[in-house]
């Protein structure tokens, strides 16, 4: 069997089942990479003087390790510029937060030809390479400069953008270009298939084969989605474990008797939050009887603290919680209990399976794993309810979880209201129809998919170059 090399951004430790997570790539890489024998390469998430390139390799829970450090320089304009303040808030639909600066765009394309040169003297010829993210758009193309000849594959774990969003960056042609590099690009979900697949035929001018490939000024590049999965069976051990229990205990000691909402994220205002404290707001208005007998646990851990965007998120959170537990509070009762620190998987089972609802309501989401993850902690006898945005990815494999609108505080406020409301029979079944989702298409299942599809698909670098225009 090849040889797979993972290169992603940024590479930890590689984790187990564990490991604090809010987010699933470290631990669906590392799942994967424990069945492939490979390499994960990226950045350490250390900074050096000077970029030298040196490469430090370990090999830690199953998985070798190869990363280099990068400048401060690199950090400031690849990563804080161009990858999180370009291209993530574009890609969210947040136009209103994008900047658009030459320099970023420079360190964005230097990062990624350090990343190739760095990267090229370890492959071996029948390697195959799986590139993740938007941070490394760029990155096959700058291989293929060098003369790899690999298959290599790319899978977005973020949402891909409507054709006019993206046509706002500058230098988009180029940008989508660089993925004819690839062999097999994947999205998570139709929904952003297709927004590429428009783009390609409305304005790079190009055309879709039945089979899914995209031709483009004589380049083609096979696409694809591939949903993100749970690493299903080390969650559910996890969830039935020791922590897990007496956490799930410890928390309904807390409820006193109360039901608890419960929503985990990452800090980001991708993840609807400030909307999702209005519609609880919303919900406590209208919904008198429901005071002091039910109460929401937000877990909110921080992220990106120098982005600007990140700061202002936090600030206005800050506020609306402490006037929505200002408002509602009773000497004994507080509605919303706001947590901005990180736990472990094995914790949050615990908090999962004791809560009677989750909310998990993105404004835009590549795929949200806290969905799945809330969905396989519950109690088979007593689950709780989903509650989830439309505009999660998830929401195309779990339709029957309750879906909303996040922008619509009434309507996530009604969703509340109908899911602590649910009769047992019905929490039953569509907890079963959710539940089958999670465990069949699991992490394996991604990653065999996309692994199998890229052995499969035609090789790009045997096709002459693309031209943007």
């Amino acid at each position: 069997m090849p040889r797979l090399v993972v290169v992603s951004n940024r590479v930890s430790a590689p984790v187990d089942e564990n490991v604090a997570s809010v987010g699933g790539l470290a631990m669906a890489l590392s799942a994967a990479l424990r069945e492939y024998s490979g390499i994960w390469f990226g950045w350490s998430g250390e900074t050096a003087e000077t970029f030298t390139g040196q490469i430090r390799m370990s090999h830690t829970a199953g998985v070798t390790v190869a990363t280099v450090d990068l400048e401060d320089q690199d950090i400031q304009e690849y990563y804080n510029g161009y990858a999180n303040r370009t291209l993530w808030p574009l890609f969210h639909y947040r136009t209103d937060l994008t900047a658009y600066e030459r320099s970023f765009d420079v360190g964005y394309v230097r990062v990624n030809a350090r990343f190739a040169e760095t990267l090229l003297p370890l492959l071996h010829p029948d390697d195959i390479v799986w590139v993740h993210d938007y941070h490394l758009i760029p990155l096959a193309s700058e291989l293929r400069r060098r003369g790899c000849m690999n298959r290599i594959g790319f899978f977005l774990h973020i949402p891909w953008p409507a054709r006019r969003i993206f046509e706002s960056l500058p230098n988009h042609r180029e940008l989508a270009a660089s993925l004819f590099d690839y062999d097999l690009v994947g999205f998570q979900t139709r929904d952003s298939l297709t927004a590429f697949q428009d783009y390609v035929v409305q304005t790079a001018g190009g055309e879709l084969a039945p089979d899914g490939t995209a031709r483009v000024l004589g380049r083609s590049v096979k696409l694809d989605a591939f949903p993100i999965g749970l690493d299903a069976s080390a969650f559910a051990d996890a969830a039935k474990g020791k922590t897990a229990a007496t956490w799930s205990e410890r928390m309904t000691v807390s409820q006193a008797g109360r039901r608890m909402i419960i929503g985990v994220d990452r800090l980001d205002y991708s993840k609807g939050l400030e909307e999702r404290f209005l519609a609880y707001e919303q919900f406590l208005a209208t919904h008198a009887d429901a005071h002091e007998q039910v109460f929401m646990l937000q877990i909110a851990t921080p992220s990106r603290d120098e982005v600007d965007a990140y700061q202002d998120i936090r600030a206005r959170l800050d506020a609306v919680a402490g006037r929505i537990n200002g408002a509602y509070a009773t000497v004994d009762w507080v509605p919303l209990r706001y947590v901005n620190r990180a736990y472990r998987r094995d914790e949050l089972a615990g908090f999962y399976r004791s809560a009677a609802l989750g909310l998990v309501t993105p404004l835009r989401d590549g795929m949200n794993l806290v969905a799945k993850e809330y969905v396989m902690a519950q109690d088979p006898t007593d689950p709780g309810v989903l509650v989830l945005s439309k505009f999660a990815g998830a929401a195309e494999q779990l339709a029957d979880a309750l879906l909303v609108n996040p922008h619509s505080r009434e309507e996530v406020s009604d969703a509340i209201s109908r899911g602590l409301a649910m009769p047992r029979a019905e929490r039953i079944r569509r907890w079963e129809t959710l539940m089958q989702n999670v465990i069949t298409q699991d992490v394996t299942h991604w990653r065999d998919s996309f692994v199998h599809a890229l052995e499969a698909s035609p090789n790009a670098s045997s096709t002459p170059a693309l031209v943007a225009t």
